[in-house]
């Protein structure tokens, strides 16, 4: 809920910053289907049906990224698409190192006032040893905000990379200004178109 809110948000800034919101229904997507079978797993595995096998869902969790990295390769021509898979990239590090499960600060989800239920799969979860620790859920939104949440660099990544490409598809003017900077805004390309 916490990423939807700050991709809202970006959403949001588009036409703030005099961007053409329109130009969104120009994009032309391929394989969307990858896209929304990926999310929907993550979303039976985490919300729905929590319970049950973990191995089952561990196998689920990683599978969807492999669906969204399909759904990446086919679209890469899209600005900052790279941006936002490089934090993909972060995430499934950190969850591929530690068995399938972020590995989340335990500080972290106390400040965010998140307990888990055992026996219930999570996506975040403190570890007694995590591997790349530093790419987990380290970061926190307070218990006392209505969207209270942990999150890790790579969501901080992909947020700033739909922002970047939300921007640059409507051509706002933090898009005009990136153009003209050295921001590289597609897969292989450093510069300005």
């Amino acid at each position: 809920m916490l990423i939807g809110l700050a991709l809202l948000i970006c959403l949001i800034s588009v036409p703030v910053m005099r961007g053409r919101l329109g130009a969104l229904a120009e994009v032309r997507l391929r394989a969307g289907w990858l896209l929304a079978v990926a999310i929907g797993a993550q979303i039976v595995i985490i919300s729905v049906l929590p319970g049950g096998s973990e191995r089952l869902h561990t196998w689920v969790h990683l599978g969807s990224y492999a669906l969204l990295a399909a759904y990446v390769a086919v679209n890469l021509r899209l600005p900052y698409l790279w941006l936002i898979a490089l934090g993909g990239v972060l995430n499934l590090a950190a969850i591929a190192a530690n068995g399938g499960i972020m590995p989340a600060d335990p500080d972290a989800l106390a400040a965010a006032g998140l307990r888990l239920d055992a026996g219930e799969f999570s996506n975040s979860s403190a570890l007694a040893r995590p591997r790349l620790a530093f790419l987990g859920d380290v970061f926190h939104v307070p218990a006392s905000w209505p969207v209270s949440n942990v999150f890790s660099v790579g969501d901080v990544v992909l947020v700033l990379g739909a922002l970047l490409a939300l921007h640059t598809i409507c051509g706002s003017r933090l898009a005009r200004y990136l153009r003209h900077t050295s921001i590289p805004h597609q897969s292989g390309l450093w510069g300005g178109r």
